[in-house]
């Protein structure tokens, strides 16, 4: 397995300072930037889209990480804290605190806009930027409630706790905040895209792919509604309608050219410049996000060794076996370094911008926040709950011709027969496969319909290795997850063990903000 040989030293990176939301929240109106051109309108939501990405924290809190050799290190406390599921203390890049930081900030932001907006008369001629206003305030909350809130469950969700939904902009110095329910949050979530898309026009942006264009609006609505599951499974249906909007009548002419990118060299950065190129097609938002989150993820980087996804955990992913035959069919192919436990698809890596002073370096990641790949799994997944089976396989097939060698057509009896009959994951016997125990808190039929979610479940855990999602998946299903410690790729012990119930499956939100009056997760 391991043939490619990359050597890159270690880089002393110096994190960038952040800044708290409440030091913007709390920030009087006058002081604030006077937006009195639909100019400057327009220039102030290039600061509506979160500076930070929760994908690190999926990454390693998912099953996507394991623990490998004590010898090796990590790069930052925080890496070892949130693969341990602790509660971090820690401030900096990736961490809790950053991304709740982040998101507040880009909400401000957002809500700075709609009030100048509303100041100057709501003209028609300011509705893009309305709409781009209201759809960034959803994805920020959206951020927030899938990282620091319970995966949605409509029969719990009028009792959960929420996180701050803020509509307008604070007037007062050190307001009250409240976290409300879950339910409220998503309801929000809901008003504010479905306000906000029909608003968007591609016209306002000279990069769309850098703003919430049409298509990547469509694909943040078929990705929350597919998390806001209802008991009917009505928000599938949106979810289709929405995904359609992106796919178009062919999606097989939309999604990314994997077999371009498998052409490409392995070493230095260039399949991870292609795959993030606002050209591609497939890419519809790409996010500019102070993180370290590709020299954590991407093997080409020796870095945070201690806790990566391995060889082992490849078995699950990147090596596993699945419609398409052996893993070697993949377009591309995993990235094996030589000297390292680390194995990944090059897509994400490290970047680095150099500090103003001189002083060092600033490492940030390219984040495709929603792609049309993605957007064919969510779709998949919708069909599977309205027992569309024959368009559900469709779109299986078309990945698979897309990121495999394989070509022949998927039937729904290819699945029942394959993921019916792979052995479900038992580590005290040895098997390691992707099919692990299902326990979500919405109805799932057990044959056709669990063999689908399974097959669905592999696809997108191979799809978006690196970016996250993994953990959405896990919190949204009950999966189990274990804590594995590796020598040499032999199972040494496990540590830990994370169920469906373990309250740890909720990040806690930030020690100051607990400190400012606001409600902790239950520990």
């Amino acid at each position: 397995m391991r043939k490619n040989i990359i050597h890159i030293g270690l880089i002393l990176l110096l994190a960038p300072c952040h800044t708290a939301c409440s030091s913007f929240l709390d920030e009087l109106p006058d002081n604030r930037t006077e937006l009195d051109t639909e100019q400057s309108i327009a220039n102030i939501l290039v600061s509506a889209y979160p500076q930070s990405t929760n994908c690190e924290i999926g990454e390693l809190y998912s099953d996507n990480t394991d623990e490998n050799s004590r010898a090796y290190g990590y790069w930052q406390k925080v890496e070892e804290d949130l693969y341990n599921w602790k509660d971090t203390y820690e401030e900096g890049q990736d961490t809790p605190q950053a991304l709740w930081d982040a998101c507040y900030a880009a909400i401000a932001s957002s809500n700075h806009a709609l009030q100048g907006i509303k100041n100057l008369g709501n003209p028609t001629s300011l509705n893009p930027q309305k709409g781009e206003a209201l759809v960034c305030r959803a994805y920020a909350h959206f951020m927030l409630a899938t990282t620091f809130c319970q995966a949605y469950n409509s029969n719990t969700a009028e009792q959960e706790l929420g996180i701050p939904y803020m509509e307008t902009l604070q007037t007062t110095v050190a307001p009250h905040y409240e976290r409300g329910t879950l339910a409220s949050v998503y309801r929000k979530i809901a008003a504010d895209l479905e306000e906000g898309i029909p608003l968007i026009n591609d016209d306002a942006y000279s990069i769309p792919k850098y703003h919430f264009n049409k298509k990547a609006a469509y694909a943040f609505a078929a990705r929350f509604y597919l998390y806001y599951m209802q008991p009917d499974f009505s928000n599938c249906k949106k979810v289709v309608e929405y995904a359609n909007l992106v796919l178009g009548a062919n999606a097989d002419e939309v999604l990314r050219d994997w077999k371009y990118l498998g052409t490409l060299s392995p070493n230095g950065d260039v399949q991870p410049n292609a795959y993030i190129d606002a050209s591609e097609p497939a890419n519809l938002l790409l996010l500019s996000t102070s993180s370290t989150l590709g020299g954590v993820i991407d093997a080409g980087y020796g870095l945070c060794m201690r806790y990566s996804h391995n060889a082992v955990t490849g078995l699950e992913d990147c090596y596993s076996t699945g419609l398409w035959g052996a893993y070697t069919r993949f377009r591309q192919q995993p990235f094996e370094p030589s000297r390292s436990p680390k194995i990944s698809f090059r897509r994400i890596t490290l970047m680095a911008k150099i500090a103003v002073s001189g002083g060092g370096f600033y490492p940030y990641a390219m984040v495709p926040a929603f792609t049309t790949d993605e957007t064919l799994i969510t779709r998949a997944e919708a069909y599977t709950y309205l027992k569309q089976y024959d368009k559900a396989a469709a779109d299986i097939t078309s990945w698979q011709k897309s990121f495999t060698t394989h070509t022949q057509t998927i039937t729904p009896e290819m699945v029942d027969q394959f993921y019916g009959s792979m052995k479900y994951y038992n580590l005290n016997e040895g098997v390691i496969t992707p099919k692990k125990t299902l326990s979500p808190d919405f109805t799932l039929e057990p044959g056709r319909q669990t063999n689908f979610i399974h097959c669905i479940l592999h696809l997108r855990r191979i799809t978006t290795l690196g970016e996250g999602l993994r953990w959405q998946d896990i919190r949204r299903y009950g999966i189990t997850v274990q804590r594995r410690y590796f020598e040499n790729e032999e199972l040494m012990d496990i540590t830990d063990t994370m169920d469906k119930n373990d309250l740890r499956r909720v990040v806690q939100i930030p020690a100051n903000v607990i400190a400012a009056g606001i409600e902790a997760n239950p520990r």
